[in-house]
């Protein structure tokens, strides 16, 4: 098959990216012929393609803010872009992932109008909710456009800006649920959760497939599985990720933690955490693999409705057992006292106990590891992905 994969990033920016760039590496792999589809970025990678990518916008104050206020409506520029690499490739179907605000949902529309098949991989709550991740002001979960997208409006949900949440309510008028519908052949939900989410937002259900998210597990090798005297964190320092829940719990035991990762809230963390908690920013893939193989566990403390979260995924392929808490996609990846524990979100004194419970719990780590790597290996995912491309 001839398939074009878009995502709105041609870098290891963030797990969207990283599932784009996968599925283009497996899809060559078994012998399908691969075109992308991305914004031009200095960051990208070397692609053939990139003398297709319509240029770069960023949603931040500056003389290019108005040029990127109108491209989540379809610019003439992504449509131009698009139509000319539809003629020279010539796909059988295109597999979007990503792409609203820097590319938009218009590509789908050309595509389908061409009579080629549209396939989508859901990575947030985009479609859903104007602000992707459905949580309000930055505390609360909240599905409440769901159903009633002005509530982005009512909420200032966007940045707590009435600007910011109209431009969103306004591009979720214009690429509504019956639009997405007409063109879209079929919805990769990476989580039962997900899926289940859409279905309550209207969606189909005979539209959509609930798909686990694969990785590349040769990555994961591992051939010695001792842990060492700590647990770890490791994603983005921001308020949905629940890492003030984290660092509270952490603070009211003795055992060593290792934050791994940047962000926002990284400078207020480090003045909140005691002695025992050691802060070491953003490593490699090389170095987060020692550093998180060898924890005794990890914590995935998220307060947002979570997808499919790849630091689960890694840290089980890597032998590492999961506390995660128990929202959005978390629950369906562990399994209690197999490899982690769940936990109330947002309670640090459930997140306490859970701790101090996997501390001295026994793990059969190389068995963990080992299940994993079959479980989210990239031939089931290929089988049940080409079955969906077939039908």
């Amino acid at each position: 098959m001839k398939i074009l994969i878009a995502n709105k990033f041609y870098y290891r920016r963030g797990g969207d990216c990283i599932y784009a760039i996968n599925l283009e590496k497996l899809l060559k792999t078994h012998g399908h012929e691969v075109a992308v589809f991305a914004m031009s970025h200095p960051d990208n990678l070397p692609t053939p393609w990139s003398k297709y990518f319509p240029s770069e916008v960023a949603f931040r104050p500056g003389k290019g803010l108005l040029k990127a206020m109108f491209r989540p409506f379809g610019t003439q520029e992504v449509r131009t872009r698009f139509t000319q690499l539809l003629d020279d490739f010539h796909p059988d179907l295109v597999h979007l992932n990503n792409i609203h605000s820097q590319l938009s949902p218009v590509i789908g529309q050309i595509a389908h109008e061409r009579g080629i098949k549209v396939v989508w991989t859901l990575h947030d709550y985009k479609l859903l909710c104007p602000r992707y991740d459905c949580m309000l002001h930055d505390s609360e979960p909240c599905d409440a456009c769901f159903t009633d997208k002005r509530q982005c409006l009512r909420n200032k949900c966007m940045k707590a800006s009435l600007l910011a949440s109209y431009i969103g309510y306004k591009e979720a008028l214009k690429w509504n649920r019956e639009l997405l519908s007409s063109f879209t052949d079929k919805f990769i939900c990476p989580s039962q959760f997900m899926a289940d989410s859409m279905i309550k937002g209207g969606f189909a259900e005979q539209k959509i497939h609930p798909l686990c998210n694969f990785i590349d597990v040769s990555q994961c090798q591992r051939t010695d599985y001792t842990k060492k005297n700590y647990y770890c964190y490791f994603g983005r320092l921001s308020h949905e990720k629940g890492t003030q829940t984290l660092i509270e719990a952490a603070n009211q035991l003795d055992y060593p933690l290792m934050v791994i990762g940047d962000g926002p809230l990284r400078k207020e963390l480090e003045q909140q955490s005691k002695s025992h908690i050691t802060f070491v920013g953003r490593k490699d893939w090389a170095e987060l693999k020692e550093l998180v193989g060898q924890a005794r566990f990890s914590v995935i403390p998220s307060e947002w409705y979570e997808n499919n979260p790849l630091s689960v995924i890694e840290s089980l392929c890597l032998g590492t057992p999961v506390v995660g808490a128990r929202i959005g996609g978390i629950p369906e990846l562990i399994a209690s006292g197999v490899n982690g524990m769940t936990f109330t979100p947002k309670s640090a004194l459930d997140l306490k106990e859970k701790i101090k419970m996997m501390w001295s719990m026994p793990f059969d780590y190389q068995t963990m590891a080992q299940q994993a790597q079959y479980n989210f290996d990239s031939k089931h995912y290929y089988d049940n992905l080409l079955s969906i491309y077939q039908n």
